[in-house]
């Protein structure tokens, strides 16, 4: 059965990002979310979008973006404008494939009660965020259920967390 997943890294504060960029240059947690997502959809706000390499989506994925903004359509995407339009896009699109919630942080905080799971690579450093997630090992409708391996990425020490939904 396809999910939906929240996949993220942050740092040891839970800080996931500063001036709408990442914490960390981790190569080996790109390789990750690539082999992770491909084949797949993510989901993302526009602040997300236009975060990437010529603000292009992804290739090999189906991209659902949300903007406030109406006027706003991007190319190569599946533009919508509100969250109710996000939520009914992700949902029909879960039907077949697992959809993957790629930020930013509003998106990871409004899309947390309807994920299945979170995917969070946490990176054993202080990246002097100004955005936050949550702390997933408070949060009692979740479970840690797997920790993989811990891996050096760039000089810094990463573990991705492995977090479901209890039912």
């Amino acid at each position: 059965m396809s999910k939906i997943i929240s996949i993220l890294n942050c740092d040891q504060n839970y800080g996931i990002g500063k001036r709408n960029g990442l914490l960390f240059r981790l190569p080996a947690d790109m390789a990750f979310f690539k082999a992770s997502t491909l084949g797949h959809v993510v989901a993302m706000g526009e602040n997300t979008l236009l975060s990437f390499p010529k603000q292009k989506p992804l290739k090999d994925r189906v991209n659902i973006v949300l903007s406030q903004d109406e006027t706003h359509n991007y190319e190569d995407v599946v533009n919508v404008h509100s969250f109710d339009e996000f939520l009914k896009q992700i949902r029909a699109n879960c039907a077949d494939n697992d959809v993957f919630i790629i930020g930013g942080a509003s998106i990871y905080r409004q899309m947390l009660p309807y994920v299945d799971e979170v995917w969070l690579n946490k990176v054993s450093a202080d990246g002097e965020a100004e955005v936050f997630f949550v702390n997933m090992d408070e949060r009692e409708d979740f479970e840690l259920v797997e920790k993989k391996e811990p891996v050096m990425d760039n000089g810094y020490q990463t573990q991705v967390h492995i977090y479901r939904k209890i039912r």
